[in-house]
C-alpha cells in the first residue's frame, strides 16, 4: 500500500474506510464523485501515494494523473454532452493532491470559475447512475 496519511480524508477513501461513488481506479489512482458536487459529474482524481500538493508529486507521475485527468474529462464531456470541462488542482479543503474535475453548462449559475459557494444536492440514487455512466464511458475508451 502507497504512502498514506492517517488524518487525510482521501486516504480514508483510499483505504475504503469513507465510501465514495467510484468512477476510476488503477493501481496508483482513484477517481471518485465529489460528495459536494459543484455541478452533476463533479470527479475528483487522487493519487493513492499522499502527497500534500499535486506539485509535490514526481514529475513523471503529474503527467501519467493529467493523461488520466484528460481521459476523465473527455468522458464527462460526452456523458454530460458538454465540450466544457474544468479541471483544477486541489490542496487547500483537503491537503491531499487532487484534481476536480467540472462539467460546466450554459446556464449552470456559475461565472468563468466554479462558485464554490453553489453546490447542487443531487440524491443518491442519481449518483449512482451518473457514476455508473461515467464509468461504463470510460470502459468503452479505453487508455
Amino acid at each position: 500500500m502507497p504512502a498514506s496519511s492517517p488524518n487525510c480524508v482521501f486516504c480514508d477513501i483510499i483505504r475504503g474506510d469513507n465510501p465514495h461513488h467510484v468512477v476510476y481506479e488503477d493501481a496508483e489512482y482513484l477517481g471518485f464523485l465529489d460528495k459536494y458536487p459543484l455541478n452533476p459529474g463533479h470527479t475528483q482524481l487522487i493519487p493513492k501515494e499522499h502527497y500534500r500538493w499535486v506539485w509535490d508529486m514526481p514529475q513523471a507521475d503529474i503527467g501519467f494523473m493529467f493523461m488520466k485527468v484528460r481521459r476523465i474529462a473527455k468522458a464527462l464531456q460526452k456523458v454530460f454532452n458538454t465540450e466544457w470541462v474544468i479541471a483544477d488542482t486541489g490542496g487547500i479543503g483537503v491537503p491531499h493532491a487532487h484534481v476536480h474535475l467540472v462539467p460546466r453548462f450554459e446556464d449552470d449559475g456559475h461565472g468563468e470559475l466554479p462558485d464554490p459557494k453553489i453546490l447542487r444536492e443531487i440524491p443518491e440514487n442519481e449518483m449512482e447512475e451518473i457514476a455508473r455512466k461515467i464509468k461504463t464511458e470510460l470502459e468503452r475508451t479505453p487508455g
